[in-house]
């Protein structure tokens, strides 16, 4: 009887300590891991820029045929890889003790889901490994708490993914605003412990490895009230037209009722290929400003040195055909990317307001009209520009952006690109990829 009391009072206790465990170790791995991607993510776009460099018209090739290859092995080995990865989260916190033992979340997604995005990203695609990393790091905290036999909670894949984004873009705050905005549908206090751990963990293990740095360069400078008031709304208008315009799109092609779009999803490794030749096409134009994440182009117009006015609208397409192809890859950067560009089509009408200011409201204005969420969106631009004096503005450009592109797609992005991974059980998904594994008709006419 004693016995019995003391293992009672006990198992608590050790329950808590062995989820400390889980989630240290989890936060350590994923952050780990995110650096390697992100290290390989810069190695897949040096290669492919020497590409270009000793054969400019490469791309016009190589671009459509990985497109095609990676859709394929998508399609044929890895179904839940495809697209951002962020979906695929949102709807593992549904349901996360079936998502757990589900392919959604395993580590061999995660896997696939690395390889395929530095593919895209060693052709020059129009994607981020932010969204990526979401995924994989959530995949990694449910490894290892089933490996410490730990229960699954939704809180532990909130926790994932957002210390992915904190160690992908070096921004722990914008971690925690991610897990709120995004992945939490109810957010509790044992949540944001949790994710708090997590978050901080990985972000000292990117610190400690990859040092203090800021990722888009600092923008130290301001705007006056005067000048806020004149850009803030035309900003805001503007980014989140074109962001929501962005959403409905890729939401519309996600579900499409038009014949002719469906025609074209019944043979996605051939449009794939379709949209990797706009993408190649693209960058030629633009001297492959638009290839790969942007992150180049996107600094330098936020330091103030300029750029050309159809790198914006071109980011745009290039960013809209890859992630309708349908193949592994984030929107967070490309999605920056294209705002720094709306923002650098707005400095000619303020020409006595900082350009880099400027192009920051753009940004926002852009990625809260895509993405749909205020407090991340200004946490991530504040954190990587060092532009703590531009939070107010950000806030104002940010909440109009919101209204206006709630007025062009009422339904989020992510949420609705998770519709397919709710309607759809693990089990289901399981036989689709067992079945599209074995059955050569289907490849033939997917391609």
């Amino acid at each position: 009887m004693w016995r019995r009391r003391r293992s009672t009072h006990l198992a608590p206790p050790l329950k808590a300590l062995s989820r400390r465990i889980a989630t240290a170790s989890g936060a350590i791995l994923l952050g780990l891991v995110a650096l390697a991607f992100a290290k390989a993510g810069d190695w897949a776009q040096h290669v492919f820029a020497g590409i270009v460099g000793a054969c400019p018209y490469a791309p016009l090739v190589l671009t459509p045929a990985t497109f095609a290859v990676v859709m394929l092995a998508t399609q044929r080995w890895s179904p839940e890889a495809r697209g951002s990865g962020i979906p695929q989260v949102i709807a593992a916190t549904r349901t996360p003790d079936v998502a757990a033992r589900g392919p959604l979340v395993s580590l061999r997604t995660a896997a696939a889901k690395f390889g395929l995005t530095i593919a895209m990203l060693f052709a020059g695609g129009s994607v981020g490994r932010e969204g990526p990393t979401v995924q994989i790091s959530a995949a990694l905290m449910v490894a290892v708490h089933r490996v410490l036999k730990v229960p699954i909670s939704a809180g532990v894949l909130i926790a994932g993914g957002a210390a992915g984004v904190a160690a992908a873009f070096n921004t722990p705050l914008a971690g925690v605003a991610f897990a709120i905005e995004e992945l939490a549908s109810a957010y509790e206090q044992r949540v944001a412990v949790l994710v708090m751990a997590a978050v901080m963990i990985s972000g000292l293990v990117s610190l400690g490895i990859a040092g203090d740095y800021v990722y888009f360069g600092a923008m130290r400078e301001t705007l006056s009230v005067s000048a806020v008031l004149m850009v803030s709304p035309i900003a805001g208008v503007i980014g989140g037209l074109a962001g929501g315009l962005f959403t409905r799109l890729v939401l519309r092609f996600a579900r499409p009722a038009h014949p002719a779009l469906r025609r074209m999803k019944a043979r996605p490794v051939r449009f794939a290929a379709a949209c990797g030749l706009a993408v190649a096409v693209l960058g030629l134009a633009t001297a492959g400003a638009t290839w790969g994440t942007g992150y180049e182009t996107t600094r330098g117009l936020v330091e103030g040195h300029g750029g050309s006015l159809w790198f914006g609208p071109a980011k745009f397409l290039a960013a809209l055909a890859t992630t309708l192809s349908g193949t592994p890859g984030g929107i967070f950067a490309p999605s920056l990317a294209v705002g720094a560009g709306v923002g650098n089509l707005l400095t000619p009408l303020f020409p006595n307001s900082p350009a880099g200011a400027v192009v920051l409201l753009g940004m926002v204005a852009y990625f809260v009209g895509v993405v749909r969420a205020p407090l991340t969106a200004v946490i991530i631009i504040t954190e990587t520009t060092a532009s703590r004096g531009m939070i107010l503005p950000l806030f104002a450009t940010a909440l109009i952006a919101d209204g206006v592109s709630a007025l062009v797609s009422r339904e989020r992005l992510y949420h609705g690109l998770a519709k397919p991974f709710l309607e759809t059980s693990p089990a289901d998904f399981r036989e689709q990829q067992l079945s599209d594994a074995s059955s050569k008709d289907s490849l033939a006419t997917s391609v």
